[in-house]
């Protein structure tokens, strides 16, 4: 009877999230739940079910009075994993934010950028350009000159994960980074850049030979090592940014509810200088390990250190007159 247990707390803390679910996502599912509630029970309910109930063909024997044969993978259902389908979560509290965060990102942009000018730079070009600068000498400093190609994904990640975490200062709305779905996407979604530009500037081949290790003969041992911690890391940046943001959130909710009469209004309104400064904080980690994951992969073109090396081996050294010349000369001056 556990299990009835477990559905019905499930069911009522389903319950507790759709009455707690922000008013925008409320009006969201009004008009468009039922459009993807139909979406989702005819095309990716069936593949959830397909998946959860996958199981391994292996042949029927006997062994120590035990019965083995096929073995099912998961053995459950896509509402235990997911939660009820309803049409009031068809779509989740999360998505609806990270969209509104990402026309938020173009419009906050738009509006700071204003009418470019190089004489009389308006406040929100001069905030910009600090915030472009930072990200670009990073850039230069972590990966070298040549990090500058990747500057556009790297912006796109700091802008949008900075405005999802302020979102969470304002009424109305929630921070999506304090829902693992979105931040394992972002990580996902970092982790995927990097190892594709690792492949198409060094090949498959040398992409691989660089987790080997600089040491053939201990490479056997380094390789499953590093293999292993690349594909830990999309879910480390995952599960770093949502712990936090879902930590700021749960301390200003519990603090607010500590005596709603006067708590609900004035210590939260305190704790917002911390909330953005973990906001910015959170920001500027994910946006260093993408770009510390980016310099392992990239490297300057073999064509550029030839060059570098011919000027260098180019440069006639001076004679001992040349060199005294310059000094020579003020002497006499």
């Amino acid at each position: 009877m556990f299990w009835l247990q477990e559905a019905a707390e499930k069911g009522a803390a389903h319950a507790e999230e759709v009455e707690q679910a922000p008013i925008i996502v409320q009006f969201v599912n009004h008009y468009l739940g039922e459009y993807a509630y139909r979406f989702e029970m005819k095309y990716t309910y069936p593949l959830w079910e397909k998946f959860f109930k996958l199981t391994i063909p292996i042949p029927e024997f006997k062994l120590f009075d035990h019965q083995f044969g096929p073995v099912q993978l998961l053995n459950t259902t896509p509402e235990a994993v997911f939660g009820p389908y309803t049409i009031d979560n068809a779509i989740p509290w999360y998505t609806v934010m990270f969209v509104i965060a990402c026309i938020l990102s173009v419009a906050i942009i738009w509006i700071l950028k204003g009418k470019l000018s190089e004489e009389e730079p308006s406040y929100g070009q001069q905030t910009l350009e600090v915030g472009v600068l930072a990200v670009r000498g990073m850039l230069e400093d972590i990966i070298g000159p040549q990090g500058l190609k990747y500057f556009p994904v790297v912006m796109t990640f700091a802008v949008l994960i900075l405005v999802s975490n302020l979102m969470g200062q304002f009424p109305l709305f929630m921070p999506p980074t304090a829902a693992t779905s979105v931040t394992f996407a972002l990580g996902i979604s970092s982790f995927l850049y990097y190892n594709w530009i690792g492949i198409t500037e060094n090949g498959l081949f040398g992409h691989l030979k660089h987790l080997w290790g600089p040491i053939w003969w201990i490479g056997p041992l380094i390789f499953p090592i590093e293999l292993i911690s690349n594909f830990i890391r999309p879910f480390s940046l995952g599960i770093r940014l949502f712990g936090n943001m879902f930590a700021d959130e749960k301390v200003t909710h519990t603090v607010a509810g500590l005596y709603p009469q006067f708590t609900h209004w004035l210590l939260p309104v305190f704790l917002m200088p911390l909330g953005v400064f973990v906001a910015f904080i959170q920001t500027f980690v994910f946006v260093l390990l993408s770009q510390l994951y980016l310099s392992e992969v990239s490297h300057a073109p073999h064509e550029e250190h030839g060059e570098h090396g011919e000027h260098a081996h180019g440069e006639k050294a001076p004679t001992s007159g040349e060199s005294h010349a310059p000094e020579a000369a003020l002497a006499v001056s």
